[in-house]
């Protein structure tokens, strides 16, 4: 009697390997503190806490070991590192390729990949994003541009129906994933994100997932500040 294989997981990869600028500090901003924590701890705990992710990948910069390390001694489970590359496309091919062989013989079927500098990310909307992804390939969350407008000439028009503020995590079925990245990585192409990649190089439909508002980036000084209040006040 053969034995039966188990089921296929997804994996949360998240991207750590930045250097985040504009916040205004000397540390990689994800490495900032936030209501106690650092900031990247707080995103590796939303995907601990998904239902459907059995493979947590932190990408992260080699000067920034020491402080990933930390960050991974601290978190409940594991956490497998990943050093990123130049741009964020290409950390996120180092964390699909060390993914690969997982994902060859079935045992990863879906891969999400999140910024660190979104810190207020939980739990369901990854859980959410995961559904659609293995529902119909990929999956993006996203809120209405409500402050998006169209330029004829010198003139602004009405609100672009249907603009749409991507947001992170966004899922993709991992074979497919794997291979248009390696074909981008072929081809010279450069892509903004994730989904822009997919869209080049990939046939797979990809759904819009309801984001949150709260799961705002990490940006500018002031944004430590909001999310150190939404975390606050939740909790």
């Amino acid at each position: 009697m053969r034995e039966s294989l188990p089921a296929p997981t997804a994996a949360g990869v998240v991207l750590a390997s930045g250097a985040g600028t504009r916040v205004g500090a000397k540390l990689n901003k994800v490495y900032l503190p936030l209501a106690g924590r650092r900031v990247v701890s707080w995103s590796l705990d939303a995907f601990a806490g998904a239902g459907g992710i059995g493979v947590l990948v932190l990408v992260v910069r080699p000067q920034d070991e020491t402080l990933a390390a930390e960050v991974v001694a601290r978190h409940p489970g594991p956490v497998e590192l990943v050093h990123g590359g130049d741009t964020r496309q290409a950390s996120e091919l180092n964390a699909l390729r060390h993914l690969a062989p997982r994902i060859a013989d079935g045992r990863i079927d879906a891969v999400l990949l999140h910024d660190a500098a979104r810190p207020l990310v939980t739990a369901k909307l990854i859980d959410d994003v995961l559904t659609q992804t293995r529902e119909y390939g990929g999956a993006v969350p996203g809120l209405a541009a409500d402050d998006v407008v169209a330029v004829s000439g010198d003139a602004l028009s009405s609100r672009v129906p249907g603009a749409i503020r991507v947001q992170t995590p966004q899922g993709f079925r991992a074979a497919p994933l794997l291979a248009a990245y390696e074909q981008a990585e072929r081809e010279g192409f450069l892509g903004t994100d994730t989904s822009s990649c997919m869209e080049r190089f990939s046939a797979l439909p990809v759904r819009w997932v309801p984001g949150s508002a709260e799961n705002i980036k990490i940006t500018y000084p002031h944004d430590l500040v909001v999310a150190d209040r939404v975390i606050t006040s939740s909790g």
